[in-house]
């Protein structure tokens, strides 16, 4: 951490080296959050995996029970009626060719990409663009469905997608802290659980090695053992 004037308010008020319950970690990001704008709820979360095998790679999505805080921008990739009960349903953007080509030209002013699976073919080709920017749909993350409408419903609720670091650590967020605390807890919680609930059987010893609850600005806090074995129940 840097030594500027405000983190060092923080180390003074903040003690980085305690552990702390989610709702306790919660009530201090808050009570420390003094900057201009609504700071996020981020979790970086430690596992016993080596994701270099895929017998230990941890991915997924969870929709947060209490939404992310954030507007999420949605490109529907469909043809002719699809397009048009997206667009009805809420969808930012939906087309075909007139995004592929905007894409291809390097626009990306978007979220998350719903297509229909006869998309696929097309914006596979796109690749090299949309992966490095994890924009690519996968059918594993339901963004890749004929039933446009459910997809785009769910990412505009809160769902999110995760998947674990070359250095065996995710982490996402979970909301703004001008959230009530407890949906915070909640959010966490569902986070947390369908985390424990992925893990490869091929992981041996200690699963979730360290959990750890910062704001965009805030200090790291470590949360305690017995949260993530009492969520997983």
């Amino acid at each position: 951490m840097q030594n500027t004037k405000r983190n060092k308010v923080i180390s003074e008020a903040v003690d980085i080296s305690k552990e702390y319950t989610l709702l306790d970690a919660v009530n201090v990001l808050k009570a420390q959050s003094k900057v201009k704008f609504v700071e996020s709820l981020d979790v970086a979360i430690r596992l016993g995996v080596d994701p270099r095998h895929a017998d230990q790679m941890v991915r997924g999505t969870v929709t947060l029970p209490n939404g992310t805080g954030k507007a999420v921008k949605v490109l529907v990739i469909a043809r002719g009626a699809k397009a048009e009960e997206a667009l009805a349903a809420g969808a930012d953007y939906a087309g075909f060719d007139d995004y592929l080509e905007k894409i291809k030209g390097g626009w990306a002013d978007i979220d998350v990409i719903v297509a229909t699976p006869d998309a696929m073919g097309e914006l596979g080709k796109l690749g090299r663009i949309l992966g490095p920017k994890g924009l690519m749909p996968n059918p594993k993350s339901g963004t890749v469905t004929m039933d446009v409408v459910k997809a785009l419903n769910e990412v505009k609720a809160g769902k999110i997608e995760f998947r674990v670091e070359k250095t065996g650590i995710i982490h996402t967020s979970l909301g703004k802290l001008n959230f009530e605390s407890e949906k915070l807890v909640e959010n966490a919680r569902a986070f947390i659980n369908t985390i424990i609930k992925l893990k490869p059987t091929a992981s041996k010893g200690q699963y979730v090695k360290s959990l750890f609850l910062s704001s965009t600005m805030g200090p790291g806090l470590r949360i305690i053992k017995d949260e993530t074995a009492s969520t997983a129940h």
